[in-house]
């Protein structure tokens, strides 16, 4: 093999013809190869020419330089393998740096050595333009390798190359290579870092001490994190950065609340010893480990920085899309859309970071318009291990950051051990994130002291790590050496912090009182301390939910006006001209025009409205258009952003396609903002099985759990139109299991009028609910499903419907009780069979299930003989089984028969003549008369 055939574009005859276009025009080269011809030049200009010698490679004092008759080829390919090497570091060489504090890296074939380049020690004594490269000018091989090993191989490995934009790598680059090498932190910052490892210790070492084999998910390996957070919080606050929103699990939690957040040790006393804290306590709570808290703490140059941990179920990484949520809530309600003043940091383990799907959905989204938070820092605590299992069984790829490279964004594995640089590398993240609002990750590398929890015997399964790891010091001891080593000024303060250290561990053992810090409430905090807890009571009767003529007016204009030399498609023309009919000729209003009026009216109120996920704009089943689109330019129109100026803003995003990631970011917004109408709509109903954690962990158990209220809302479309197993059954059974206690409002509506009720009465509750929603299909163009204009200025959300057909209660002998679409599959047939002696009573609203109302309209037929619940479900799925908990009235339960499809283990038929076939005969069976 030729041992220049590793340039292989940068061949001799090419590097000349780029060198006479450069001499012609510099512009006319890239810029690297400018700076490199400009350094090259230089060194001729500097260092002379030697006619002397021939065509091959020539030097004079040490010098690369020019043969008679033009540039040595072999010298430039030396040049080009120079420039080649400075770039192989950057790009490669972290896979070399010293940032494993217990174990020996892998061999992953960085290929830096001079051979791989053609160079040799040879060459090391020659002075190369290429120097200039690095921003040395041109010096020895040997200096430039020398700087590259100092900046490279140290216990930072700087990964950063994949990013495009030329600014944002130089300006990267710059920090790494010229600033870093450099950097020493003040006496002051010493002080900080070394107080903070002092605190994590002295944490640590007092609950190993005072509560013996209690679970704690302790940071013993891994204190440098409390000293890389607070120096991200402090470098934050000065660069705008008025709040910080973290999102954890629970290793090393505890240590974060108190040492971070500033929660005293007397409060984590009582989440150890099961003493709740009654005004906090309504529900079931969690383990401590698992609890959120907010506090506000002052910087060194008095500035004021609030900072959140949001709760987190054990579902590693589940909060992740939840924080980023509760962020662009503040982002657009709070700070005016300067997404500098608050900065996220989520951490993750390295076995979840690589693992969890939800991860690579959070990240996926960062840069999407309707989920930007104007970038995220991820601080991985790398303990190696995922509860048993080593990281060569727990991912494929040779970092647990690798979905960085997803969005370019760059990431700074450190040595855990070393908390100097752990800082170094969260101020240089800080300082990225607020400079450029992108992501950029922060892998730290440490050990975890003890097995997944104290009571865990890690040596089962790594015993040889686990012999090395105890006999390891911890970094506190290691800092504390270093600052020694480092001369007697550091070696003062080692002394001195040290009895600070002691005293403070003495403090805690003696249970010596902290002082809280003091803490003013934010404004939306405040809305949410203004609101109740709701409970089963507030069921009884809904709120009057109403709006004015006047209201419905200008959101009709608003849907039915564009701009001037807006050209829509002429099926949007036709479409607005149906809407002028709705709003303003017959006055009756479809689903769609429901829904569009319910946010409209919101909006007129004040309220943020906030609608994301897949297709929204236009709705699966085209239906909303609630953004047009120009049928020439593609430009778009957001037509309820436009009714008035005191409006409220809205916000509609065609989400990406994702359903957990999504709903968790959405579910963050809502706990966020209570004042904004928050939704999600899934594509088809059943979709929402993806987000299925979301759904058990967070939306359904949060306020009993960690006593966070919630008012989102989810749109599943539903129903049985012939569709198929995957697009008929939104699963309405799954949300019903998990309903009790009033956590959540789970409705099947069918008319548009009980919907736009629904949806304003999440706003104008003095509590708030999730609010899930079977959704229509068919119905959405259904004739029959229409309310008139007094259905929308008149009443409230209707819990059930009586029949309003009945003319002579007495009459009625079958009382036929369902929800949703199968309501209309009924009433054609009452209506074809002219049934005067069957009632048809739509429970809207399942849960809570409105047992009052139920009993009542039931009371009204004291002549019936048969009670049937009827549902296009399957026995085993939709309501039935919900039925027979939530309907308490046993003299009518024992009454109360199914109709249904027979019990399935797919939701549907995939063959539309058999849907046919069994939705007519669940209308049979229910108007059968053999039964009375």
């Amino acid at each position: 093999m030729d041992k220049y055939s590793y340039i292989a574009n940068a061949h001799g005859d090419y590097i000349e013809q780029m060198y006479e276009s450069y001499k012609q025009d510099p512009s006319s080269v890239d810029e690297s190869w400018s700076r490199f011809f400009e350094g090259f030049e230089f060194s001729l200009e500097k260092f002379g020419e030697n006619p002397e010698l021939d065509n091959k490679a020539s030097h004079s004092n040490g010098v690369a330089s020019k043969a008679t008759g033009g540039v040595s080829e072999e010298m430039l390919q030396k040049e080009v393998a120079v420039r080649q090497l400075i770039n192989a570091y950057r790009s490669r060489a972290h896979l070399l740096s010293d940032t494993n504090p217990v174990r020996k890296r892998k061999d992953r074939k960085a290929l830096l050595d001079l051979e791989d380049f053609g160079l040799s020690n040879a060459d090391l004594n020659t002075k190369f333009s290429a120097g200039s490269y690095l921003g040395m000018g041109t010096v020895p091989l040997k200096d430039i390798v020398e700087r590259l090993k100092k900046i490279y191989y140290g216990k930072i490995g700087f990964e950063f190359m994949s990013i495009r934009e030329p600014e944002v790598l130089a300006w990267i680059k710059d920090k790494i290579e010229n600033e870093y090498p450099g950097h020493e932190f003040s006496q002051e910052d010493k002080k900080r870092i070394l107080s903070k490892l002092n605190e994590a210790v002295v944490f640590e070492n007092f609950l190993h001490t005072k509560y013996v084999g209690q679970k704690r998910f302790s940071l013993e390996g891994g204190e440098s994190t409390i000293a890389g957070l607070d120096t991200a919080i402090f470098t934050g606050a000065d660069l705008g950065v008025e709040e910080v929103v973290i999102g954890m699990a629970h290793r090393g939690r505890l240590n974060v609340l108190t040492n971070v957040m500033g929660k005293t040790y007397e409060e984590v006393f009582n989440e150890f010893e099961g003493q709740a804290v009654p005004e906090e306590t309504m529900g079931d709570g969690d383990v401590k480990y698992h609890l959120g808290f907010s506090s506000q703490i002052e910087t060194h140059n008095g500035k004021k920085v609030r900072l959140d941990l949001s709760p987190n179920p054990s579902h590693l990484e589940a909060v992740d899309p939840v924080v980023l949520g509760v962020v662009r809530a503040k982002v657009d309600s709070i700070y005016d859309k300067d997404s500098k003043r608050i900065l996220p940091i989520l951490i993750h383990g390295d076995a979840a970071i690589a693992g969890q799907g939800i991860v690579y959905e959070t990240v996926q989204m960062s840069n999407l318009a309707g989920y930007d938070v104007g970038g995220t820092i991820h601080f991985v605590i790398n303990n190696q291990v995922g509860f048993t299992t080593d990281f060569d069984d727990a991912r494929s790829s040779i970092y647990c950051t690798d979905v960085s490279q997803l969005i370019e964004s760059p990431v700074l594995h450190v040595n855990g051990d070393h908390p100097e640089e752990v800082a170094y590398a969260m101020k240089l993240a800080v300082e990225f994130r607020q400079r450029y609002n992108r992501d950029i990750f922060v892998d730290m590398v440490c050990y975890r002291r003890h097995g997944h929890n104290e009571s865990d015997e890690p040596k089962f399964t790594q015993p040889k790590l686990y012999n090395i790891i105890a006999k390891h010091q911890n970094p506190r001891e290691i800092y504390i050496k270093k600052l020694v080593e480092q001369g007697e000024m550091n070696a003062q303060l080692a002394k001195s912090m040290d009895k600070e250290f002691r005293r403070l561990l003495q403090d805690r053992l003696n249970n010596v009182r902290q002082n809280p810090l003091p803490y003013r409430p934010q404004e939306l905090e405040i809305q949410w301390k203004q609101l109740k807890r709701g409970k089963e009571a507030d069921f009884d009767n809904s709120p009057d939910t109403s709006i004015s003529e006047t209201t419905i007016e200008a959101v009709g204009h608003a849907l039915t006006s564009v701009p001037d030399g807006f050209k829509p498609l002429k099926q949007i023309d036709k479409l607005i001209a149906e809407r002028k009919e709705m709003f303003f000729d017959k006055k009756e209003f479809n689903w769609a025009a429901a829904e569009l009026l319910a946010y409209g009216s919101v909006l007129l109120d004040g309220k943020i409205v906030r609608l994301s996920g897949q297709d929204v704009q236009r709705g699966t089943f085209s239906h909303r258009h609630a953004v047009l689109n120009d049928a020439e330019t593609n430009e778009k129109y957001n037509s309820l952003a436009n009714i008035s100026k005191l409006q409220g803003p809205f916000y509609i995003y065609n989400s990406l396609l994702s359903e957990y990631g999504v709903l968790g970011f959405e579910y963050g917004y809502a706990m966020a903002n209570p004042g904004a109408l928050t939704i999600w709509e899934a594509q088809f109903g059943d979709f929402s099985n993806g987000a299925q954690t979301m759904i058990d962990q967070f939306i359904t158990s949060g306020e009993s759990k960690w006593g966070r209220s919630n008012g989102m809302v989810m749109l599943l479309p539903h129903g049985y139109e012939g569709q198929g197993p995957e697009h008929s059954n939104a699963r309405p059974e799954r949300y019903l299991q998990l309903a009790a206690q009033s956590n959540i409002v789970v409705g099947n509506f069918t008319t548009p009028a009980n919907f736009f009720h629904a949806i304003r009465r999440q706003l104008t509750w003095d509590f708030r609910k999730p609010l899930i929603v079977m959704t229509p299909k068919s119905m959405l163009r259904h004739p029959k499903c229409i309310s008139s204009l007094e259905d929308f200025t008149k009443g409230k959300f209707e819990e059930v419907y009586d029949d309003a057909t009945v003319k002579n209660a007495k009459k009625v002998e079958k009382v036929l009780l369902c929800t949703g679409k199968i309501y209309y599959d009924l009433l054609e047939r009452k209506e074809r069979d002219k049934r005067d002696d069957v009632a048809i009573v739509r429970v809207e609203q399942i849960h809570p299930f409105p047992e009052k109302k139920v009993n009542a309209i039931l009371k009204k037929y004291s002549n019936r003989k048969s009670l049937k619940w009827v549902q296009e479900e399957p026995v085993n799925m939709g309501y039935w089984t919900f039925i027979m908990r939530a309907f308490r009235n046993e003299e009518e339960l024992i009454n109360l028969k199914l109709v249904s499809r027979k019990p399935s283990a797919s939701p549907a038929t995939g063959f539309p003549k058999i849907h046919k076939e069994e939705t007519e005969r669940i209308v049979s069976v229910a108007f059968d008369k053999e039964d009375l």
